[in-house]
């Protein structure tokens, strides 16, 4: 008896121990809508300076920080309504939203309008962030759950390596307005494949009532547990050097590194297979070793290279004159980012099992809070160098092992609490 055929219409599926394949697709192909909308019209941020801005440089990266801005509110509100609703009904809604504000993104004539566009499509897109973590969750835990994870940053990673070079084609052809009307086909076809086969994995028993005072005290209670938080933290600033990069990159490869979109593409492309090959790398791994371990080694590696990226920087041997160096080094640090996103994740969620579209959409507003914050600062900077992606970056690394070190410190103290518990 196939998932598809029993619970496609019910609330209180279960499922096998392992996700199908299909279903790892789909939870990948709707993950990878927040890529697709970050990465495909990055080619085309010159373009719309001048066609939105009136050639004002660096407008088109406010566009970006909205898109992360709606993001960060949007997965606030949509992991309560997971909860509360089951996982299938707020991805639909969302992916609706996503859908009708991306047309709008396409018609856009003022870049007012179309930040606005670009933030209710985040609001609507923040579902297919919030969501598959949370059924991820349903479905696993611990080295499985890591496993899983692992599997959807490979098919999530594989839009980063397509989407720049999708949208750098769409500009050779057509207008860069296409690129939008291509993500809504994009969100035609998830809308269509989440509604006819995906199952709920949030049975109606375990179903939390939404009330304002149940949320806030919901998330102060995540808030209040370390070990989430700390967890949470370290993805969170994974993806800020990650957004840093994402944000930094059209202009400090097409406009000082001298890259044409074609070459900014494969870089583009190169890059994301580095952060593929790192995710499964640990996904063969995880199986081997403990998390906290791989956790610990992708940070310990992910600074060694920032400092040396920082201080090559600073010294003028990565950038112009070598750009090669700067691109081995973004993408050393890439790599180490697809060891620590999974095993932070799934270290976050470990103890929140009943409360799984909460944890997310706290994580993921984290995440892209921090994410919008690093778009804001370097949408107002000027690159003569490579120096300024350079320092946020380091920054990023640093709080990251930081909250790494404090994690360290809690799982110390839950580990004493325990063995006294168990001694008395």
């Amino acid at each position: 008896m196939s998932i598809a055929t029993t619970t496609t219409r019910t609330a209180s599926s279960t499922l096998p121990p392992l996700m199908p394949f299909w279903m790892i697709g789909l939870l990948g192909l709707l993950t990878a809508i927040g890529p697709l909308s970050t990465d495909m019209y990055l080619p085309a941020f010159p373009v719309l300076d001048q066609d939105l801005a009136h050639g004002r440089n660096g407008a088109s990266q406010i566009t970006l920080a909205a898109w992360f801005a709606g993001l960060a509110v949007g997965q606030f509100s949509m992991g309560p309504l997971s909860d509360r609703l089951g996982r299938r009904t707020p991805l639909i809604g969302g992916l609706a939203i996503f859908l009708v504000a991306s047309i709008g993104c396409a018609c856009a004539t003022t870049l007012d309008l179309f930040c606005l566009c670009r933030f209710v499509a985040a609001l609507g897109g923040s579902a297919c962030s919030v969501v598959p973590r949370a059924i991820v969750r349903d479905v696993a835990t611990g080295r499985q759950g890591a496993k899983i994870m692992s599997q959807l940053t490979l098919v999530f990673g594989l839009m980063p390596i397509l989407a720049p070079s999708l949208g750098s084609l769409v500009l050779s052809v057509g207008h860069w307005r296409w690129i939008f009307w291509v993500a809504v086909i994009y969100a035609v076809v998830g809308l269509a494949w989440t509604a006819s086969m995906l199952p709920d994995t949030m049975p109606r028993d375990r179903r939390i009532a939404l009330s304002l005072s149940g949320i806030a005290t919901r998330y102060i209670g995540l808030v209040r547990e370390p070990v989430f938080m700390s967890s949470a933290l370290i993805t969170s600033f994974a993806s800020f050097v990650m957004f840093a990069y994402l944000t930094a990159s059209p202009i400090l490869f097409e406009k000082l590194l001298h890259f044409t979109p074609a070459q900014f593409g494969v870089f583009f492309g190169l890059n994301a297979a580095f952060f593929i090959t790192g995710a499964q790398i640990n996904g063969w791994l995880v199986h081997r070793h403990p998390l906290t371990r791989l956790l610990n080694l992708g940070i310990l590696v992910c600074l060694c290279i920032s400092m040396l990226c920082l201080g090559l920087s600073l010294s003028g041997f990565a950038g112009p004159r070598h750009p090669a160096v700067i691109c081995a080094l973004i993408m050393g640090i890439t790599g180490t980012l697809g060891f620590i996103g999974p095993n932070a994740m799934v270290l976050a969620f470990t103890h929140h099992g009943h409360q799984a579209g909460s944890a997310s959409a706290l994580m993921g507003t984290i995440q892209f809070s921090l994410a919008a914050f690093s778009g804001f600062v370097l949408g107002h900077v000027t690159f003569h160098s490579p120096t300024p992606l350079a320092v946020t970056i380091m920054v990023g690394v640093t709080a990251m092992t930081g909250c790494n070190v404090w994690r360290h410190i809690c799982d110390k103290k839950v580990s004493a609490a325990a063995l006294s518990g168990t001694s008395a």
